[in-house]
């Protein structure tokens, strides 16, 4: 049984976003919103209609925003 990837969900130019595939590497995929309406309305779902990048759904567990701290925050 394999671990399903961890989502992150953002765009290409968000810094946030890079930040965040630079740490999580290999154990995450990453979907680009920015030109794919269906891929922005599931990542509303998870945000609660959010328009904040990076969203990471981990298992469930979804964080809206990166900070290299550890904590939220994001753009």
């Amino acid at each position: 049984m394999t671990a399903e990837k961890i989502k992150i969900y953002g765009t290409e130019t968000c810094p946030f976003t890079r930040q965040a595939r630079a740490a999580y590497g290999e154990k995450a995929i990453f979907i680009n919103v920015e030109d794919n309406p269906e891929k922005l309305d599931e990542m509303l779902s998870f945000s609660d209609g959010k328009r904040i990048i990076p969203v990471i759904v981990d298992e469930g567990k979804v964080i809206v925003g990166f900070s290299p701290d550890g904590g939220s925050g994001g753009g």
